[in-house]
């Protein structure tokens, strides 16, 4: 048994325990486990889109991406559908833009397929060199507002105003007091650093639902309907794929936009959890992660795989610091979580029956996680803090996390440029300031 562990998950038993490492997968599952309730939600504004295939979908490409984690990269580190990710493809790609879900998930096979090809020729380095630390920061910080105000909105906190374009809902009844006992449940729960506390909120919230009525129906928010089922087809959305715009300008945009975020969101996740559970050589470059190849290459082999199976960029997690946190080390740890997904892939009935008001909490406290990368932003130096301040206030304000994005370097290479600063401004910087003008000018 121990040959085989050390072969199939990199485990040493002179080193690691397995029931520490399986006790880390499970810890791994309830921090994200979330995602199987607020994916389907989201996708659920897009028609032609049914919530329990998507729920299936969400788990399957965990399942899968978790598997390549542990039997290929041998790392404890669990993949799923990426939070802002399943964002950017519902609210900007499809509502925003207008493209149908299949134009979107053509985009995301293109992006898996094309980070594959740059993790293996190591091009991926060379972006990842060539865009300012100061935008790398900015956006993530970007991408977590815009997830908390889409919370905010699905659970009616947040609401239409002709006036002012945007107000105050009624949070003393209906979805918007759901939505703020659950903030304040689920934000009460992780501050105690409760195990799992992200979907025990979650559901706490969802039972409330039960005895919250909603204004216009009249009938209670949550309405269970079992707990446990065979899992719905993915059949409707399985490989449905649209290639007549394969070849324009917009295409090339949101291919461009799922794959920046996706590898700074994926680096930035692999070198924090690294750093903070120490296995990152002392005498190694701070951002040196080994085997990161590896990993790069299981996440853009999840990439295509939830693309296939109808669901937005699967990525590397970073609630996977939890199971690190409890001493998980090797793939084992990843595998564990997998087996989670492979169980909760019969609950379907449970996870879909959780409103909207129920997962905003989530997605508002998802969104306050997203924001430390701003305090290494130079605030003092305008020509860093104005690019990044754009591009952070952007994406809520345009609705849109790739308009953040170019606008943010087009904005970086005005600001540096007008200030004669351009040894700080890279060729690949100049080249994307100039396509992204070319865009807002003819499209």
């Amino acid at each position: 048994m121990k040959p085989a562990f050390e072969k199939l998950f990199g485990f040493d038993s002179a080193k690691n325990n397995a029931k520490t490492e399986i006790f880390a997968g499970i810890t791994t599952f309830l921090t994200m486990a979330y995602i199987l309730a607020v994916n389907p939600n989201i996708f659920s504004a897009l028609p032609g889109m049914p919530a329990g295939s998507v729920f299936t979908a969400t788990a399957l490409a965990a399942i899968v991406g978790t598997l390549v984690m542990a039997l290929y990269a041998k790392k404890p580190f669990a993949l799923a559908p990426g939070m802002g990710l399943n964002a950017f493809f519902v609210y900007t790609v499809c509502l925003g833009m207008g493209y149908s879900w299949q134009f979107a998930l053509t985009a995301v096979l293109l992006e898996g397929l094309i980070f594959i090809v740059l993790t293996v020729t190591k091009v991926r380095s060379w972006l990842l060199n060539a865009i300012p630390g100061t935008l790398k920061k900015a956006i993530g910080a970007g991408i977590g507002l815009f997830i908390a105000f889409i919370g905010m909105q699905n659970a009616g906190i947040i609401v239409n105003n002709d006036s002012t374009l945007v107000g105050l809902g009624k949070i003393t009844e209906g979805t918007a007091l759901l939505g703020m006992l659950g903030l304040f449940i689920t934000s009460g729960l992780v501050m105690a650093k409760i195990r799992g506390g992200m979907l025990l909120g979650i559901l706490i919230t969802a039972v409330l639902g039960l005895f919250i009525k909603d204004p216009a129906t009249g009938e209670a928010i949550t309405r269970f309907n079992g707990f446990v089922s065979l899992p719905e087809s993915v059949a409707p959305i399985f490989c449905k794929f649209e290639w007549h715009n394969v070849l324009s300008l917009d295409m090339l945009v949101i291919v461009f936009t799922f794959l920046f975020v996706d590898m700074f969101d994926t680096m930035g996740t692999l070198i924090g959890v690294h750093q903070g559970a120490g296995l990152i050589p002392d005498d190694g470059p701070r951002d040196n992660v080994p085997d990161v190849e590896k990993m790069f290459l299981a996440d853009s082999i999840a990439t295509v795989t939830g693309a296939c199976l109808g669901t937005s960029t699967t990525t590397t997690y970073v609630e996977s610091a939890a199971g690190v946190g409890e001493g998980g080390r090797t793939g084992l740890t990843a595998f564990s979580t997998a087996v989670c997904f492979a169980l909760a892939l019969f609950l379907s009935p449970l996870f879909l029956a959780i409103p909207s008001a129920a997962t905003a909490p989530a997605l508002i406290i998802v969104g306050v996680m997203m924001m430390p990368s701003i305090k290494r932003i130079h605030w003092d130096d305008y020509c860093k803090a104005i690019p990044a301040f754009i591009t952070i206030v952007m994406m809520p304000l345009a609705y849109s996390i790739s308009d953040g994005i170019l606008i943010g370097v087009i904005t970086y290479v005005a600001c540096h440029a007008v200030a004669g600063r351009f040894k700080d401004i890279s060729i690949t910087m100049w080249v994307l300031a100039i396509l992204f003008i070319l865009k807002y000018i003819f499209i």
